[in-house]
């Protein structure tokens, strides 16, 4: 297989740019037309928005396996994969017969969040076009973090229709291996596993290796994640996140939660499915995987990086305090920014947690300072093009409905400035403090398949 496998890797296309929803839409079609006998494409649902959600089934193997892109619609890494994928699979019959699945894609499952990300998926690739052009939406509004859940006091089964179309999915063909193709913004590869497969990790880690791509070996994304080796990690559900505010004294969690659990843990209930995540960034700065020590404790890092989180969550609050009448209460960017902006228990949690736990004594590796004083940052940049959005929006719809209204106008267009601003002042600092590259879409799709392909054969054999 390894030959097999290389041979797909070496195949995949140098691609300068990501693709648009309509674009992966009609290629997919065009595929279904191509190769009747071994592609069919379908209807899974449709998303909140009427945009039907494709689905291609591949092939006749023994064991089915899912695999789906934009799970969050700021990442399509994982949907350009699916887009080479996909055709692979339908041209290379040994390919298909080998690993003996039948394959079903949804290159694109959050539709509509994907299609408010698209004026960046042309270039440039940098951290302001990124930045301004970003979207992420609430955690209830998430198409993979909505899926109901009844667990000690939550109980949430406020499920939208991708999520729906989803579950019915799982449901009906019960995977044996799913993907997850997650990606990450800034930083380096790390995974996520439904269960311990130790003899998998070195061939995981080989495959970012040699792609000349650093291990993300910062801070994990979440504090109560749990590491089985560096940088590989058990899936998280929202069960973890109940647990981690409930062990560091916020009372009632189910009141601070607001969105559902997650596919690999429905999944995993539903038919034992195992679940792969493969994150990726699209820059990063090789001191993600330093390992030597710093010059400061791991305590102090993480302290600053979150004095720093809750100072631009109050700048963006203010903002949003200023406006919020002038504000569509459907206006995605706004419900966004009201849920990320909502961490007051999770900041007193992991305060709590850097005080207890003495491993934050010790100094902080370069990885870790890294991550929390510049990382950090990055990600609060995007925070802050949700801001310029969550304004610039409700200034075209003034524009587009020909409404007069000088107050409104005045409000949205100082808080869009003053927001602007914050933005590239934000962008100038990381530009000047970060050594950061882009990495090519080839070499990240050639991580992220490669890996995909490791487990599905490894699930095969164990």
């Amino acid at each position: 297989m390894k030959r097999l496998f290389e041979d797909v890797i070496n195949r995949i296309p140098d691609y300068k740019t990501f693709l648009t929803v309509d674009e992966m839409d009609e290629s997919s079609k065009k595929l279904a037309e191509a190769y009747p006998h071994v592609v069919e494409l379908f209807e899974i649902g449709r998303t909140r928005n009427n945009h039907p959600i494709y689905c291609l089934k591949i092939g006749n193997g023994s064991d089915n396996a899912l695999m789906f892109g934009c799970p969050h619609p700021n990442e399509p890494i994982g949907a350009m994969l699916l887009e080479y994928f996909s055709w692979e699979l339908a041209e290379n019959r040994e390919l298909r017969e080998k690993l003996d699945y039948t394959w079903y894609i949804i290159k694109t499952w959050d539709v509509d969040g994907t299609k408010l990300n698209e004026n960046w998926f042309k270039g440039p690739f940098t951290l302001y076009n990124y930045a301004r052009n970003f979207f992420r939406p609430a955690g209830h509004q998430q198409v993979d973090w909505t899926f109901p859940i009844d667990y000690k006091n939550l109980h949430f089964h406020d499920t939208i229709p991708e999520t729906k179309a989803m579950m019915n999915l799982i449901n009906q063909i019960r995977p044996k291996f799913i993907y997850s193709l997650h990606n990450a913004g800034f930083g380096g590869v790390y995974w996520y596993l439904t269960r311990e497969a130790p003899e998998i990790y070195e061939d995981l880690k080989n495959a970012a290796k040699k792609q000349g791509i650093p291990l993300n070996l910062g801070e994990p994304e979440a504090p109560y994640c749990e590491a089985l080796a560096p940088a590989i990690y058990k899936n998280l559900g929202i069960k973890q996140h109940y647990d981690y505010l409930e062990k560091y004294g916020i009372k009632n969690p189910e009141e601070h939660i607001k969105c559902g659990t997650c596919s690999a843990d429905y999944a995993e209930e539903v038919c034992g499915a195992f679940t792969l995540l493969t994150e990726l960034p699209y820059f990063y700065d090789r001191r993600i995987g330093d390992m030597t020590e710093s010059d400061i404790t791991r305590k102090e890092v993480v302290l600053e990086s979150l004095g720093f989180s809750e100072e631009v969550d109050e700048f963006i609050k203010g903002i949003l305090n200023d406006t919020a009448k002038y504000m569509d209460e459907k206006n995605p960017f706004k419900l966004a920014l009201e849920a990320f902006t909502s961490n007051k228990n999770d900041n007193e949690a992991t305060r709590k947690m850097v005080n207890e736990n003495p491993d934050y004594n010790r100094l902080a590796t370069v990885a870790e300072k890294f991550d929390n004083l510049l990382v950090t940052k990055f990600y609060k940049m995007l925070s802050l093009g949700l801001l310029v959005r969550a304004n610039e929006i409700e200034l075209e719809k003034m524009k587009e409905n020909n409404e007069d209204n000088k107050e409104k106008e005045q409000a949205l267009e100082k808080a869009f400035n003053k927001a602007l601003i914050k933005l590239e002042e934000l962008s100038k600092y990381l530009e000047e403090n970060m050594d950061y590259e882009v990495i090519p879409i080839k070499k990240l799709i050639s991580i992220q398949l490669e890996c995909g392909l490791l487990m599905a054969e490894y699930l095969k054999k164990n």
